[in-house]
């Protein structure tokens, strides 16, 4: 018989997703959505090319780098005061940063929202375990949070093309005031609040070494992505990952530490964080050349570019609303695997296209793409987070997180850098000789260079850009191809290492006993974790 029943969610725990949804919804968007303000905002405010860069990717950068630490301290100090906490600061920062008046002024508030952000997310996953003690209503409820956080970065662009067209850049941040009022106003009221007893006092210096390790090293990826190996990005590296291992050390011997690395033996949770960074990593590589496809060799708009993106989303959707369901009849693990073999064909289609397919190929594979994902994203999320004991399912939101977005900058440091080789070796003898030797290197190195090239020398457009545009496509098709095989690993790993995990809800067999392997550090956790005995 089962441990214990679980109560069923009610309409204000529902009201109350939708509640959270909305700044997870917000923070994505924020992700994205300077992409088309930044020429009229370095018109304003004339920044440098370095402060561009810190002003797009400070945000993303803070986010990464406190997730885990955040994640910790609202299991200590109360996940829904965490949240309002950073509500509160995100709002204020958001009024900040749309009247900045000068380039540094905009990098701090950036920083300052990416901070909050940190304080948002983590909060916002780990008060769903809360709210939903139900395994199929908990599972249904993060795959509705992960359609909000996903779909937000592809209506990001949108949002600003909307935005820019009647108001200044600045108002592109005020779009997050009144939803963060409405979080403030409707938390206390709507959402529980828990704090994890026993949790000893928040490590500081751990919080400090961990913020070290990681943003090192997303530098160091994001790098080696637009420049290649250098000495700085190579150094970052080694050194975040030095860093990394003494942080390892010291929380194996701290009685209260700020990242409990036994969690890690737990083989759903480590099974199902790997499958979403390699998940992550394959589609944020193939991502990076879909859009440039869109723009650079359909000739669209970054507007209509996030239009033709949006079938995709579409699609990403229908996974993430019937994986749950699925789950409930079928394994997680086998429609996890199922889901990635189904990308598995969505990258194939890529594979395919070429400078003049058109858009039809293209969308087609990113609506199979999309579909085949999101149930790795939504149910490995829900694994994650309940493989956890309850005390810790703060710092496991964050992992799982932190997991997303170090897979984002691995798979375009990697497969992104794979794709633009291929472009490299086929322009290396692409380029007519009558162009001088500075402009034909900046088009053997990127398609941009080769579309600015062709503006300043019209008489070899042509010559130029058509290598150029095949190159690109090629580039596009190999890391297509390794993303798939990448991911074609991942499900059959995927199925088997996580064959143990009954469909959601599911009791097992009356007379049977059935022991997770990781449940004697972890009891009473419900479907997952959870002791069943005849």
């Amino acid at each position: 018989m089962q441990a214990s029943d679980s109560a069923r969610a009610g309409p204000r725990e529902w009201i109350g997703l939708a509640v959270l949804a909305l700044p997870t919804l917000l923070l994505s968007i924020d992700m994205t959505v300077l992409y088309l303000a930044l020429p009229e905002l370095s018109a304003d405010l004339a920044p440098t090319s370095t402060q561009q860069l810190w002003i797009l990717d400070i945000y993303a950068f803070m986010i990464g780098g406190f997730l885990v630490t955040m994640g910790a301290l609202g299991d200590r100090i109360g996940r829904r005061r965490l949240l309002l906490i950073g509500a509160v600061v995100f709002g204020v920062a958001s009024v900040v940063a749309a009247y900045s008046v000068s380039a540094e002024m905009l990098i701090a508030t950036r920083a300052l929202l990416g901070l909050a952000g940190a304080t948002l997310m983590p909060s916002t996953l780990a008060l769903i375990r809360n709210m939903f003690a139900d395994p199929q209503q908990r599972a249904a409820a993060i795959g509705i949070w992960m359609m909000c956080f996903m779909s937000g970065m592809a209506i990001g662009p949108l949002v600003g093309g909307v935005v820019l067209q009647y108001f200044w850049w600045g108002a592109a941040f005020l779009i997050g005031v009144p939803v963060m009022v409405l979080l403030v106003v409707t938390a206390p009221f709507l959402l529980p609040e828990y704090r994890a007893p026993n949790t000893g006092r928040l490590d500081l210096l751990s919080a400090v070494m961990l913020l070290v390790t990681i943003l090192p090293i997303i530098y160091a990826l994001k790098e080696f992505a637009s420049d290649g190996l250098g000495a700085l990005s190579v150094l970052a590296l080694v050194f975040g990952l030095g860093i990394g291992a003494l942080f390892i050390v010291r929380q194996r011997g701290l009685a209260a530490p700020l990242l409990d690395m036994a969690l890690f033996k737990d083989r759903t949770l480590s099974t199902a964080l790997g499958s979403m960074l390699f998940g992550v990593m394959a589609m944020s590589a193939v991502m990076l050349f879909v859009t440039q496809y869109f723009q650079m060799i359909q000739g669209l708009s970054p507007l209509q570019a996030g239009l033709w993106l949006l079938p995709s989303v579409a699609g990403m959707m229908v996974g993430f609303l019937v994986a749950p369901a699925l789950a409930a009849k079928i394994r997680p693990g086998t429609v996890i695997g199922g889901g990635l073999g189904l990308s598995v064909l969505g990258f194939g289609t890529l594979t395919q296209i070429d400078a003049s397919s058109g858009l039809t190929l293209l969308v087609i594979g990113q609506v199979v793409l999309g579909m085949g994902i999101s149930p790795l994203l939504a149910l490995g999320t829900d694994l994650v987070v309940s493989s956890a004991p309850a005390e810790k399912a703060g710092s496991a939101a964050a992992m799982s997180e932190t997991a997303g977005e170090l897979g984002g900058a691995l798979g375009v440091a990697t497969l992104g850098s794979v794709g633009m080789a291929v472009y490299r070796s086929q322009m290396a003898d692409a380029v007519p000789a009558d162009i001088p030797a500075a402009a034909a290197d900046s088009a053997r190195e990127t398609l941009a260079g080769a579309i600015a090239a062709a503006q300043q020398f019209p008489s070899d457009a042509q010559a130029l850009l058509v290598p150029a545009q095949a190159a690109f496509a090629q580039g596009m098709n190999v890391a297509a191809a390794v993303s798939a095989a990448l991911l074609g690993v991942v499900a059959v790993l995927s199925t088997v290492l996580m064959r143990h995990i009954r469909p959601i809800g599911e009791e097992p067999d009356q007379g049977t006993e059935w022991v997770e392997e990781s449940a004697t550090d972890h009891p009473t956790r419900g479907n997952r974790g959870t002791v069943f005995q005849s």
